[in-house]
């Protein structure tokens, strides 16, 4: 048995281990980078879905897979570890993989189509048998994917289409939450996204803040518009909104009424997922006029202001206005 298709067993043992247990692997990447010379990568790229509403969860989209395309999944993580790619990579492969086949490994297509990544030999992918080789398959696009000018400095369905070259590239940002999710979970990263922010954070078992998490980070960039709820722009609470109805949770829709959509705990209690609150007067929650999502290790994600895009930023429990409590979805 070659070397490629015994790891892939392995970890195919260990990825339907994770989606039995739904249990987040706390695995720190600089270790596992370190281990597997997995360079990591910058974190301009956005990760998550990129349409609000989102009924099925990535962890709901992962465990849909069949034995067969989660054998794929573990042969693209195991061959991106041993070329000592970064799980960026990984990441592009799987999403470049679940459109162009369902993650299958196809003997047809369109015109003379094949395999996981729908590869012609007649354009020179390789000959029809290379192209029916899941390891051939694999590599080949990681090869090709490496030629791309800043691949790894965009988001990851671009650099997909950068390597299929499709007439609907817009296709392959669907799948970034679950190949996200697989990227952490498969392949033991808890840092996808590569700048100290994941969804793989949330506490275990709250699968509901991983994907509000992922959500709203995938939103970063769009414009802050008062009133709005997505697609294109959001308001505090709209984003809110969106990212708990991507988990399947329904949130209020203003941000003080948001207030009471969970459990409360001490702001200094919070975690990945939970929501933190500003108030004119702190001690009335009547007066709260904004709503962030926290990220842990003290940062949130928010929709500001007018003339402040989705963002990012550092954030102290002892920050001017911040309520005292903060509040847990779906608990």
């Amino acid at each position: 048995m070659r070397l490629g298709v015994l790891v892939g067993v392995i970890v195919a043992a260990l990825f339907a281990a994770v989606m039995t247990t739904g249990v987040v692997a706390k695995v720190v990447t600089d270790q596992q980078a370190a281990q597997a010379q997995v360079a990591n990568v910058s974190c301009d790229a956005a990760v998550g879905p990129s349409s609000p509403g989102q009924q099925q969860t990535a962890q709901g989209q992962a465990a849909n897979l069949t034995d067969d395309q989660r054998g794929i999944v573990a042969q693209i993580v195991a061959i991106g570890k041993q070329r000592g790619l970064s799980p960026r990579a990984w990441q592009i492969a799987i999403q470049a993989g679940m459109t162009e086949s369902g993650l299958r490994n196809l003997s047809g297509g369109d015109r003379d189509s094949l395999g996981i990544f729908q590869m012609r030999p007649s354009i020179g992918w390789g000959s029809e048998t290379q192209l029916q080789d899941v390891s051939y398959e694999i590599n080949k696009f990681y090869d090709v994917l490496l030629s791309v000018p800043s691949w790894d400095q965009q988001r990851p369905g671009s650099s997909a289409q950068d390597v299929e070259r499709s007439a609907f590239p817009e296709r392959y940002h669907k799948w970034e939450p679950m190949a996200a999710y697989l990227v952490e979970n498969v392949g033991q990263v808890t840092d996808a996204v590569g700048c100290g922010q994941s969804a793989g954070l949330a506490l275990p078992g709250n699968q509901a803040a991983s994907a509000a998490i992922a959500f709203a980070l995938g939103e970063q960039g769009k414009p802050y518009v008062w009133g709005a709820t997505g697609p294109n722009s959001y308001d505090c609470s709209g984003l809110m909104l969106r990212a708990y109805g991507a988990a399947g949770i329904t949130l209020d829709r203003v941000s003080s009424d948001q207030y009471h959509d969970g459990a409360m705990l001490p702001v200094r209690d919070a975690q990945p997922g939970d929501l933190l609150f500003w108030a004119t007067d702190p001690s009335n929650p009547e007066t709260i006029h904004h709503v962030a999502m926290y990220l842990g290790n003290g940062k949130i994600v928010e929709a500001q202001q007018t003339g402040v895009p989705v963002h990012v930023r550092s954030v102290t429990f002892d920050e001017d206005e911040l309520v005292p409590q903060a509040v847990r979805p779906g608990v």
